[in-house]
């Protein structure tokens, strides 16, 4: 993996691909000291990925190269491209990154919902010798799902509640009067494939769920418009030869992004962190 083989032990080198707030959110958080007991190595990121670069940006991470194609990426020498731009960017960019062995840390988990690009994705990294990683996004238990299929899954539900407003320009709009809603509506079952193509912004980290668990087209995936809703709020339940499982996280949307979460920000923060870090938890 790139990390692994740092020369000199120096600081990592991160690519950021996409600059709204879940980028400029995990960059500030990534600036800030980290505590005593989450000493390491530091990180620089050295390039910020954008579609036009013709935009006034004055808040780039200092130092930061702002690059328009992916095949500029190999000049800036990632160890670590970390996409935070959509499910359109991690196509070309994450073939950039893996194929210059570059590691490739995805946000945009819906994206993998296509198996032909996951597939393609999987390989360069093994052709490479790098590494393919779906941070946990707006998601808690992730690792527990995970470490659950180790011993075999039974079922896998990934209920997703909103405000109305955050469902605004998607889908929901045809399938439910979001301004008209006085209780919670249920506006739509199916796979976790169909729902983070389907609603991509919104159901995102629904992928992620299917690849810690039985997989896209197993997973069950609910989705839900609360009026009464102020958090963006992710249920999962799993059942097993483990046991079961019951995660519930309530996320304060992200300022400056409500179909998004804080949360999202902050595990690619402490995704890339963990890369560094004398003691990972």
């Amino acid at each position: 993996m790139a990390d692994a083989g740092r020369a000199g032990g120096g600081p990592l080198r991160v690519a950021v691909v996409g600059w709204g707030a879940i980028a400029r959110a995990a960059c500030r958080l990534l600036d800030e000291p980290a505590g005593a007991d989450q000493a390491g190595a530091p990180i620089e990121v050295v390039a910020v990925a954008v579609s036009d670069g013709s935009a006034p940006r004055s808040d780039l991470p200092v130092g930061a190269h702002l690059v328009t194609r992916p095949d500029e990426l190999a000049a800036v020498a990632p160890d670590v491209v970390a996409e935070a731009a959509g499910r359109d960017a991690v196509a070309p960019w994450g073939r950039a990154a893996l194929g210059i062995g570059a590691d490739l840390v995805v946000s945009s988990a819906s994206a993998l919902a296509d198996p032909e690009l996951l597939a393609e994705l999987r390989g360069l990294a093994e052709r490479y010798g790098a590494r393919l990683e779906v941070q946990p996004g707006a998601l808690a238990g992730v690792d527990a799902l995970s470490a659950a299929r180790l011993m075999g899954l039974d079922t896998v539900e990934h209920r997703i509640v909103k405000p109305p407003a955050a469902w605004r320009g998607t889908p929901a709009e045809e399938r439910t009067d979001l301004d008209g809603l006085d209780a919670p509506v249920e506006f739509y079952r199916g796979s976790a494939a169909e729902a983070a193509t389907t609603f991509p912004a919104n159901a995102n980290v629904a992928m992620t769920t299917a690849l810690a668990g039985v997989g896209p087209e197993a997973t069950r995936v609910v989705l839900v418009a609360d009026p009464s809703a102020t958090t963006n709020r992710h249920e999962v339940t799993a059942s097993g030869a483990f046991g079961r499982l019951q995660v519930a996280i309530a996320n304060e949307p992200l300022p400056g992004n409500p179909k998004s979460s804080a949360m999202a920000a902050l595990n690619l923060a402490r995704c890339l962190r963990a890369r560094v870090g004398s003691l990972v938890v």
